[in-house]
């Protein structure tokens, strides 16, 4: 598919990926780290390991030679998806946790709750349906085109 949220589904769209993305974003490295914290399946956990390997999300490094034992680090990919985690943690506090929060993004400094919004990197500005729109790429095939439309407001180049 064109879209890109599918095509990044197609990468992390199954839970045990993004628990397994959340869990090496808090420095787990090591398939028994892994599997302890999410009380996952051996089997389940070397398929969802190697998806995000080939999606380019971890890479595997050799730590032992005997017994053969790899550990799974971040890419800059991985790295990447961190924001989006932010956001779904939030997103998750507000509206799934009748309970109240259990985990929760804080300033390292002060220790006062965090709120991650999405801002434009160019302009500094919140990004709200009122400010911003999706439109048509430059690779854009007709279907995206269509149902987006083919004209959008670009920058000025400096």
């Amino acid at each position: 598919m064109e879209c890109p949220v599918a095509r990044s589904l197609e990468r992390v769209g199954e839970w045990w990926s993004i628990l397994i993305l959340r869990d090496a974003i808090y420095g787990m490295t090591r398939f028994d780290e892994f599997q302890k914290n999410l009380k996952i399946a051996p089997n389940i956990l070397t398929r969802r390991l190697t998806a995000l390997v080939d999606a380019g999300l971890l890479e595997r490094r050799r730590y032992c030679e005997r017994p053969p034992r790899d550990e799974y680090i971040l890419t800059q990919r991985g790295r990447d998806f961190r924001p989006v985690l932010h956001s779904l943690q939030a997103w998750g506090n507000k509206h799934f946790a009748p309970e109240g929060v259990s985990v929760m993004l804080v300033d390292k400094t002060t220790g006062q709750p965090a709120e991650p919004i999405l801002v434009d990197r160019l302009t500094g500005k919140p990004i709200t349906d009122a400010t911003h729109a999706n439109a048509a790429g430059p690779a854009a095939g007709a279907r995206v085109q269509k149902r987006l439309g083919k004209s959008r407001k670009t920058a000025a180049a400096p």
